[in-house]
């Protein structure tokens, strides 16, 4: 079984999409800057993504979601 599991995330993210975004933002920025990562006693992640997964579901990452007029100027 995979850690942490769909299950899991899904209830700190509520959509797939989103879940998937947020993770390959933050994966995306931990390979630029690998010593952002906030590991945990039961961390076992190796790659990017796995460790961005990790950060959401320990709750040590989370997103906000920004009104369509803040995104377009």
């Amino acid at each position: 079984m995979l850690k942490p599991s769909i299950d899991s995330l899904m209830t700190k993210i509520n959509s797939k999409y989103t879940l998937v975004t947020v993770s390959a933002y933050r994966a995306r920025r931990l390979r630029e800057n690998p010593e952002l990562f906030q590991k945990s006693e039961k961390s076992t992640s190796v790659n990017y993504v796995g460790m961005a997964l990790e950060e959401i579901d320990s709750e040590k990452l989370t997103y906000e979601v920004r009104d369509k007029d803040e995104t377009t100027s």
